[in-house]
């Protein structure tokens, strides 16, 4: 299989099935995808390592909590086939015996492989907001972010998933960035994407943060991530598609258009 290699190869944006934001479940456990990534000739849909996870919400620590395995079944909304996990950070570190403390809190990333009958219905934009540009800085305190999260708790009320809020803080030496939006992430939108004000792709939604400041959450910085995956694991290659659709960074309408 040969993944689409230009922006004319990949579903139309209005009616591809698969993208940033489809509900992905593993296990049952439902999060939300952030990006499309590929490598080999094979497309990839990014979700939190968390979401295969098989121990408590409290258990965040990437290298001493436990995990389902590589090759386990994920069932991705919109395609046809069950994808397949290929990645997960935590097993990663744990394979490696990694040992910085700020990289087992914060390295949160996992990859679906797409089925080959299901790449043809993937676009890889994020929906309402375009982009991702490619992968970029959150920036500094008071940056301006954007995210679409998809949590069933909504029911289904897609004009409540396009979000837009501030970065606050950083955490972990750069692991990590706390952010606030008008509406925080809620349980089921861990491992949604955000992006910067320039449309490049910035982190993962890892946590909701209940202290020190409370309705806020843990964002995953995703330039480190990928670059731990590079360097730990047989993906050296892996790239995030940029979108096929320009990057809009109008919070309204994102809603008007979900």
């Amino acid at each position: 299989l040969l993944a689409p290699a230009a922006a004319s190869a990949w579903a139309p944006a209005a009616t591809a099935t698969i993208h940033p934001g489809v509900q992905v479940f593993t296990a049952g456990a439902q999060c939300t995808s952030n990006f499309v990534f590929e490598e080999g000739g094979n497309v990839y849909l990014g979700q939190a390592a968390h979401c295969s996870g098989t121990g408590g919400q409290t258990e965040t620590n990437g290298c001493t909590s436990g995990s389902l395995p590589l090759g386990t079944a994920v069932e991705v909304t919109g395609a046809g086939h069950p994808g397949t996990l290929v990645y997960n950070s935590w097993l990663t570190m744990q394979e490696r015996g990694e040992t910085d403390p700020d990289t087992c809190a914060y390295n949160d990333l996992a990859l679906i492989r797409i089925d080959p009958a299901d790449v043809g219905s993937v676009n890889p934009s994020v929906p309402g907001f375009g982009g991702p540009t490619g992968v970029g800085a959150a920036g500094g305190a008071g940056a301006t972010v954007y995210s679409y999260g998809n949590s069933e708790l909504r029911g289904g009320i897609t004009k409540l998933s396009p979000k837009q809020g501030l970065v606050l803080q950083e955490e972990g030496g750069g692991w990590s960035h706390t952010v606030a939006t008008l509406t925080p992430g809620i349980p089921g939108d861990s491992g949604s994407g955000f992006l910067n004000a320039q449309g490049a792709a910035i982190g993962v939604l890892s946590t909701l943060q209940l202290a020190p400041l409370p309705a806020t959450n843990g964002v995953g910085d995703l330039g480190r991530e990928l670059a731990y995956m590079r360097a730990n694991s047989a993906f050296t290659a892996m790239r995030l598609v940029p979108g096929t659709e320009k990057f809009k960074p109008n919070l309204v309408e994102a809603i008007l258009g979900a």
